[in-house]
């Protein structure tokens, strides 16, 4: 487990980003975060609060899809990255695993793997050295290794799309939901995974999830995105025990779901009339 009480390399730092869809929509507003060297970052938040936004803008994926970083920076070991192509991001060693996989349906298992170490130029021996590691944190993929990934369930997809993270030899990789779709037990098999390739492998994660208590579990640091900003951060274990986020993650008032802003704000009125 990563040792909060040491100064810690950061890696990536995004600083008060805004981007917009179509020049028109305003998506972020306004959101900074940073990712140590060697720490697992958790964004949480619902469906829309701009998670995979923010991970596109770190990428630089925006731009096919008609989004751009209107304000603010991003940098990488200090160094602006804003400008760059999705493929220098990659050789800089951050690697983007989509939201829904995304696997070369018609390529086999392994195939799909050797598609994340094109950019390497450290040898045949390596790659193979790489490919046995991925099958040790996935063994389902070494039995699965002949088939084509089209026809493998989500999870054994979600393990692929990992492992071809994995073969590309990252040190920081962005997550994005990799929750979705996928029973319980299979969440917890994959989390635990991240947490071995963490702690074994010295990679670094942010981690764009919905499931805040896997999140928070397997995080040591977390920030809680609402409508396109940042309201809550702060280190793992203390956002579980938070009673606004409690409330707003794992409650239901007899109005229904409130937001998170809401929450704190009939909290702070409660304590003034108190």
């Amino acid at each position: 487990m990563l040792d909060a009480t040491k100064t810690q390399e950061t890696l990536l730092e995004v600083n008060n980003i805004e981007v917009i869809y179509n020049h028109v929509i305003l998506v972020l507003k306004g959101v900074s975060l940073s990712v140590p060297k060697g720490g697992i970052t958790a964004l949480m938040g619902g469906n829309g609060a701009g998670k995979t936004t923010t991970l596109k803008a770190i990428s630089n994926l925006l731009r096919s899809e008609r989004g751009e970083v209107t304000k603010g920076s991003i940098s990488y070991r200090g160094q602006d990255v804003g400008d760059m192509n999705p493929s220098d991001m990659v050789r800089k060693g951050v690697i983007q695993v989509m939201e829904g996989r995304h696997c070369f349906e018609h390529l086999t298992v392994e195939e799909n793997l050797m598609t994340g170490a094109y950019t390497r130029k450290d040898g045949k021996g390596a790659v193979s050295a790489d490919l046995e590691m991925v099958y040790n944190y996935f063994p389902r993929l070494r039995e699965r290794r002949k088939s084509q990934a089209g026809y493998t369930s989500g999870g054994e997809q979600q393990m692929v799309a990992m492992g071809r993270a994995l073969m590309s030899r990252p040190e920081t990789v962005l997550l994005d939901e990799p929750s979705m779709g996928l029973a319980p037990q299979l969440v917890e098999q994959i989390f635990e995974i991240v947490k071995k390739i963490n702690e074994e492998e010295g990679v670094s994660f942010l981690l764009a999830e919905q499931n805040t208590n896997m999140a928070l579990k397997y995080s040591h640091y977390g920030y809680i995105l609402e409508s396109g900003r940042v309201v809550m951060d702060g280190p793992a274990a203390d956002l579980r025990e938070n009673p606004d986020v409690k409330e707003f993650y794992l409650g239901v008032s007899d109005e229904g779901r409130k937001s998170f802003r809401d929450v704190r704000s009939y909290r702070r009125r409660k304590r003034w009339l108190s």
